[in-house]
């Protein structure tokens, strides 16, 4: 049986969730057939986007307002398109706010297409009544982290924990060699890993701290060799930042080659967000920093429930990794920081002692990949009786 899937990601991290469950779908049925809206990744397994995934690729209320006609536009022709194609199910995968706005208006015309989100809402986090709003208009939610399902399963929404897709890394974890080899960077050098974010808006508030934090590392540090991994369409911007201040960082924007980078990183300082279990998977010590614009800081300290931001220290209920967030975000304590993981042995080997710890909870070592188990969650409800 042909099943056709119209599916949508709006920023790197879905689109990375998505291709995997692409792969895996297409595994099960190799005549399953895609449409909607995605990245790279996803268009590797033969999707044709509706238009490109970085118009979603926005964070906060004062990023979103600027191009909120724009994006409502976004949805109202996702959701037609979506309509039009009758699918044998919508599945959604992370970016709530465009992605259940496109649900909505699909299921006020057609209540019969399942709808799955990909991805559970971090109820847990902040907004924990959106738990029970979400259960009327979706069908199945796939969760990755080990503690959600309860949030949801408690009003009523079947929800399915599948795991973090970042433990099918484990045996691509990048070649540091080959890194230094391609770019002639000595074994002796050290090198640091410095990742400002995947969207424009985190590199207009980040890399200027991130600079400066480098900039005092390089004075104790000073043969050391700066790293900058990031998506195409932002390398140009930060090639041009860095005109004149004197670090001359080697940017890359390949995904693969991002792991290598990793792997041969003695440190890395980065934005929060997925990249930190990224680096974990890497074995990279990492310290995760954070800065949001003042009106979206201001609600976050209102609205945050939860004591970290990292998935590290959630997962593991304790500071693994240093979390360096709002007013916290600058360049002495962030500089601090990061020397003592370079210079401290303890304190880096007890930070890769947490990494496996936190990579086990989220399925590390479980025969079934995240992206299997989230396909046999999708064709359950696709096809109840298969």
């Amino acid at each position: 049986m042909a099943f056709k899937i119209f599916i949508i990601a709006g920023e790197a991290s879905g689109d990375l969730l998505a291709a995997n469950l692409m792969a895996a779908l297409k595994a099960q049925h190799p005549d399953i057939s895609f449409t909607g809206v995605g990245g790279q990744k996803m268009q590797e397994q033969g999707l044709k986007s509706l238009f490109p995934m970085q118009e979603l690729s926005v964070m906060g209320l004062a990023e979103i307002l600027p191009r909120l006609l724009k994006i409502l536009s976004r949805i109202r022709q996702t959701a037609v398109a979506a309509l039009k194609e009758k699918p044998d199910a919508v599945i959604t995968i992370d970016s709530p706010d465009f992605c259940f706005r496109v649900i909505k208006k699909i299921k006020a015309k057609n209540k019969k297409i399942p709808c799955i989100h990909y991805v559970a809402p971090s109820v847990w986090a902040w907004r924990p009544k959106r738990a029970a709003k979400v259960s009327k208009f979706l069908d199945h939610l796939l969760a990755l982290l080990p503690f959600e399902p309860p949030y949801f399963t408690i009003h009523g929404l079947e929800t399915t924990f599948v795991g973090h897709p970042i433990v099918e890394r484990l045996q691509h974890r990048g070649d540091a060699q080959r890194f230094r080899k391609k770019h002639n960077i000595a074994s002796s050098s050290e090198i640091i890993s410095l990742l400002p974010g995947s969207r424009m808006s985190e590199l207009d508030r980040l890399l200027e701290k991130f600079t400066e934090t480098i900039e005092m590392i390089l004075i104790k540090h000073h043969q050391t060799t700066v790293i900058v991994p990031t998506l195409p369409h932002l390398k140009e911007h930060i090639q041009q930042w860095f005109v004149g201040k004197g670090i001359n960082p080697i940017i890359i924007a390949d995904a693969e080659e991002k792991f290598d980078a990793f792997a041969a990183s003695n440190v890395a300082i980065a934005a929060s967000g997925t990249v930190s279990l990224e680096l974990a998977i890497s074995d990279t010590p990492h310290i995760i920093a954070y800065k949001l614009s003042p009106v979206s800081a201001w609600l976050a300290k209102y609205l945050v429930k939860t004591p970290f931001v990292n998935l590290v220290n959630i997962l593991l209920k304790r500071k693994a990794v240093p979390e360096l967030i709002l007013e916290e975000c600058e360049p002495k304590p962030m500089a601090e920081a990061l020397l003592k993981l370079m210079e401290d042995h303890q304190t880096r080997a007890q930070q890769l002692m947490d990494f496996r710890e936190a990579l086990i909870k989220l399925g590390l070592g479980d025969p079934k990949t995240p992206g299997q188990k989230a396909a046999e969650a999708g064709l359950k409800v696709i096809n109840p009786r298969a």
